[in-house]
């Protein structure tokens, strides 16, 4: 499944390439990725986390629109598709991690599933993000934000419950929309958005703080009032803590990968999405202002709290640009 460059690798490409085969199912491998660090310092304004952590590398959920696709490049993995079909599972070393906790610092954020989903279906396999949450119980006073869109997140209500007793935890569950045929479209391999509301509610019943996003919103496929209103209630019913929405991001891979997707399940599309997105990865103007307008007033009509503690949104960085949408 890969193609490996004769140039000599370095950095994570050369650990890529050192790990070994873990086991194989229909299109996908799994492989092993020796790791220097399992924590991540995050330097980025643009985001309020002090420190990430990604179990793995790559995601089978094959989200025709995930913006992490570029990662696999760092790999030296320079097929859009192997993003989805070979999978790294970092080597796990207890001691190791523990000694790592040591840098992080009361007050401080961990983010856990920024670059892949945390609770993928190799989490069944090799159980890596358990790991992580059971050594991150000896932390005091962190902020700990996961996401995911499993189902399987509320597996972990008791260690995330457990986790909360002394930090802030919160989790966010990606639900674009509640049609299922819709959703096997855009999000081939993950759950299904009932089974995904389902765990929402686990995690309440646990005491977990977990609301719903509907990330990423995809211009004139989820976008519409009625796609997003249907989330927030649904949401709502399964006793969601917060609820937000973001627009879609495309650059590299993921820019290429969903304009196939578009030409494939949605030609007429494809003009208006290269007039809009054809030098720009993100959208900003009259469109997104109303698309943040529309989210807002969804969310406050469902009765549920934003998600700011998680995503603020930053003028400074959202200059005016007209889109065609």
């Amino acid at each position: 499944m890969a193609s490996h460059p004769s140039a000599p690798l370095i950095g994570i490409a050369r650990l890529a390439a050192s790990g070994d085969l873990l086991g194989v199912k229909k299109n996908v491998e799994y492989r092993t990725l020796p790791t220097r660090s399992w924590l991540n310092r995050c330097h980025s304004n643009r985001v309020p986390f002090d420190w990430t952590i990604n179990p793995y590398r790559g995601c089978e959920y094959a989200c025709r629109y995930c913006y992490a696709r570029f990662t696999h490049e760092f790999l030296e993995r320079r097929d859009p598709a192997s993003f989805e079909t070979e999978i790294f599972a970092k080597v796990w070393d207890r001691l190791a991690f523990f000694r790592e906790l040591r840098k992080v610092s009361p007050g401080q954020t961990i983010a856990l599933g920024t670059a892949t989903d945390p609770y993928q279906p190799a989490e069944r396999r090799y159980g890596l993000t358990r790991h992580v949450l059971e050594e991150l119980t000896c932390l005091k006073g962190i902020r700990l934000c996961v996401t995911t869109k499993s189902d399987l997140v509320a597996r972990d209500a008791d260690l995330l419950a457990r986790l909360a007793q002394a930090n802030q935890v919160h989790v966010s569950v990606s639900v674009t929309t509640l049609d299922a045929s819709l959703a096997r479209l855009i999000e081939p391999m993950a759950p299904r958005p009932d089974l995904r509301l389902n765990a929402v509610s686990g995690l309440r019943e646990s005491n977990v703080r977990a609301g719903v996003i509907a990330c990423p919103v995809l211009p004139c496929i989820t976008d519409t009032r009625e796609n997003l209103a249907g989330v927030a209630s649904a949401a709502k019913l399964a006793g969601a803590t917060h609820f937000g929405a973001g627009l879609l991001f495309l650059q590299g891979d993921t820019k290429t990968t969903y304009f196939d997707f578009l030409r494939q399940r949605f030609p007429t599309l494809v003009p208006r999405y290269q007039a809009a997105y054809g030098k720009e990865a993100r959208l900003t103007g009259r469109y997104a202002d109303h698309l943040e307008r529309m989210v807002e007033e969804i969310r406050e009509e469902a009765g549920i709290d934003s998600r700011d503690f998680y995503f603020p949104r930053s003028a400074a960085e959202t200059p005016p640009q007209l889109t065609l949408f």
